[in-house]
């Protein structure tokens, strides 16, 4: 799922901007808990991204794509609340202004999108994005017939726990928290199980189309967890370019994905502990907000806010003392 909350981390980050003398926290932070698929995302992109949003958690400044991809999926979602025969491209597209003034009322932050520098409302430059939004909306209709569609789940919110695994040394592993929202989930007359995820953009070319795979093996497995059956198909529906993609995995795949994802969190455990979360420069380095506290653009990350190696051992310590 793309959209305004596909972080876990909102809000306002003047910091970003150099001016202010240091970054503004969020929450206090702990240790992480759990696995999602943008999460996991974060870590095998930038390990040092991954801590800021999630152990520091960081604030980062509203985008107005992904605002538009939260609307979208809003209006999709919705839709389905008609009657098969009333699910039409004018009814969709009449969705997206109350959509757009229901996000607003929850999040009034996301009013700064459009706004002039003299701080004045920008309408035309809402109405532009209101029109890309319908524009999306309307383009769906030409990749699916919702008419013919009856999903079984929307927007549903998916956890399952992957069980210790232990080792050859007698050690266990700890468990793990998979967690996620699925956009769709369609149910065949035969038990036969379609995941669908709605993405705003274009289609990646196809050396780049690994992430967009990875979250929905994520899904896949997390489903095939709760449920008993592997997904028959997953389907990318990518209103941005009109591209529909699709994958059939098969079980052998799902426990590929079990271990790259517990091998995975035993990396991201590691880092917590240790507090060693390495910056991992890519293209999409120019997009991120935390350039003003990241190394690679000579800035000094925030003090590393949970305990370290040395500062348990003297904790412990100390309290053996007083004993």
């Amino acid at each position: 799922m793309d959209s305004a909350t596909g972080s876990s981390v909102e809000g306002s980050a003047e910091n970003c901007s150099g001016a202010a003398a240091g970054p503004v926290r969020g929450p206090a932070a702990v240790p992480p808990a759990s696995l999602s698929p943008s999460r996991a995302a974060d870590f095998m992109r930038c390990p040092l991204l991954y801590r800021f949003r999630v152990i520091d958690r960081l604030p980062e400044k509203p985008s107005a794509a992904a605002t538009r991809g939260t609307v979208v999926h809003a209006v999709l979602e919705r839709l389905f609340d008609a009657p098969a025969e009333e699910r039409t491209a004018p009814r969709a597209v009449s969705l997206v202004p109350g959509e757009w003034e229901r996000l607003l009322a929850a999040k009034p932050e996301l009013a700064g999108l459009f706004l002039r520098e003299d701080g004045s409302r920008d309408d035309e430059a809402l109405a532009r994005w209101l029109a890309d939004a319908e524009r999306l909306v309307e383009r769906w209709f030409s990749l699916e017939d919702p008419t013919r569609l009856e999903p079984a789940e929307r927007e549903l919110s998916v956890q399952t726990v992957l069980e210790p695994v232990a080792e050859e040394d007698g050690a266990g592993r700890p468990e793990l928290l998979l967690r996620g929202i699925v956009d769709r989930l369609d149910v065949a007359p035969s038990g036969e199980l379609r995941i669908v995820d709605y993405k705003t953009g274009k289609a990646p070319s196809p050396q780049y189309r690994g992430e967009a795979l990875f979250q929905m093996m994520f899904y896949a497995l997390v489903v095939w967890r709760l449920r008993g059956r592997v997904p028959r198909r997953l389907q990318l529906v990518y209103l941005g370019s009109g591209d529909v993609l699709t994958y059939d995995p098969v079980e052998a795949e799902l426990h590929a994905v079990e271990r790259k994802l517990r091998a995975l969190w035993d990396a991201i455990a590691e880092a917590t502990r240790t507090g060693d979360w390495r910056p991992r420069p890519t293209k999409l380095c120019g997009w991120c907000d935390h350039r003003a506290v990241c190394p690679e653009f000579g800035g000094t990350p925030p003090p590393y806010p949970l305990p370290l190696p040395a500062q348990r051992d003297g904790a412990a310590q100390g309290r053996m003392d007083a004993v």
